[in-house]
């Protein structure tokens, strides 16, 4: 059987490519999308869901360990909001921060595939 598929179309290659075209496409596949960031700091901001989409893992990470055992805290002993608080102001700072993250991670990627 030939290498085309059903509709007649030969496979999908990148030879025929250029250079540009091929780092325009990378570019779009992988940039940082300002409505994602901010629908996961809406709904997963306290689990650092907005942090770890823009790579920002440490304090990603930080941000869910305190959530975590800030719950658990709060219902064993009450004192979970003395953890929960400080995430919340946390988070709330970082809805100011997040334009200038998606910025800085799109032009990285950029001078990344730009090759310089």
């Amino acid at each position: 059987m030939s290498q085309q598929s059903v509709t007649g179309a030969p496979p999908f290659s990148t030879t025929g490519v250029s250079g540009d075209a091929r780092a325009m496409m990378m570019f779009e596949a992988n940039k940082k999308s300002m409505p994602v960031s901010y629908l996961l700091w809406f709904f997963l901001g306290g689990f650092g869901g907005h942090r770890f989409y823009n790579g920002k893992t440490g304090s990603a990470v930080a941000q869910l360990l305190l959530t975590i055992f800030g719950i658990l805290l709060l219902f064993a002993y009450g004192l979970g909001l003395l953890l929960l608080f400080p995430v919340w102001i946390w988070v709330l700072v970082d809805a100011f921060l997040i334009p200038g993250w998606v910025k800085n991670q799109n032009s990285l990627l950029a001078m990344q595939l730009g090759g310089h």
